[in-house]
């Protein structure tokens, strides 16, 4: 089951780095310019990472794996392309809760995908 080896590698990845936005939004909150420079690229690379974790989900799922791992991938991806169009429009109001959500359903997902049996 190398696929699965893959995703669960990519969706732990993904978890982590999607828990490291809010400390650098709250750096920026503190009034440090550096987290916003931090906070911005990890966001841009998160749709990277989350692009790649679809592929690996649909790649296992196609190998026998579950279907809910590349639509749940799909749902989280389309969830950080809004979100990152609400931050670069200082949509906040969204933006935060959006930002909640999906920290909570990636870490979830990572979660859930590294428990499956091989």
């Amino acid at each position: 089951m190398k696929a699965l080896h893959v995703l669960r590698v990519l969706s732990g990845l993904h978890a982590v780095a999607i828990c490291l936005q809010p400390v650098f939004a709250g750096v920026y909150l503190n009034g440090s310019p550096a987290g916003l420079r931090m906070h911005e690229p990890t966001g841009h690379l998160l749709a990277y990472v989350g692009l790649a974790q679809l592929l690996a989900a649909t790649i296992w799922w196609r190998k026998g794996g579950r279907w809910t791992a590349p639509a749940v991938s799909l749902l989280i991806l389309v969830g950080e392309a809004v979100q990152i169009g609400m931050g670069i429009d200082r949509q906040f109001a969204l933006h935060v809760p959006l930002g909640i959500a999906l920290v909570a359903s990636t870490v979830a997902f990572a979660l859930w995908i590294i428990r499956r049996p091989a």
